[in-house]
């Protein structure tokens, strides 16, 4: 098993809907997409943004696109019109997610690279 950080395994996309941001993490195959349902939680997603998400975080699963949809309420000081936040349309959210760090099996690792 090797420690990595999603950005090395992963792609993400971000944005606002009104004062919360929107993550999508996507997996590159379904082998990974099953590590990232069982790693990538709701409960460690809002530890991971301590401090910048005021509010709960919701997961939704997206199979069709392998992917994971995070709604982090709270998230941006107010909706984009009205946040003193510098990244008030929450397009930043998704590269602060590829920081954070799971384990992934060696042989599935070889073939993200």
């Amino acid at each position: 098993m090797a420690i990595v950080q999603l950005r090395e395994v992963a792609q993400a996309r971000s944005g606002d809907k009104g004062s919360s941001s929107d993550i999508t993490l996507f997996a590159p195959n379904a082998q990974l997409y099953e590590v990232f349902k069982e790693q990538v939680t709701a409960k460690r997603v809002e530890e991971h943004f301590t401090g910048i998400v005021e509010g709960q975080v919701f997961r939704y699963e997206v199979p069709n696109v392998l992917a994971l949809k995070f709604l982090c309420k709270e998230a941006l000081g107010g909706n984009a019109a009205s946040t003193l936040r510098l990244d008030n349309l929450g397009k930043c959210f998704g590269g602060n997610l590829l920081r954070m760090k799971v384990e992934v099996p060696d042989d599935l690792l070889s073939k993200c690279k």
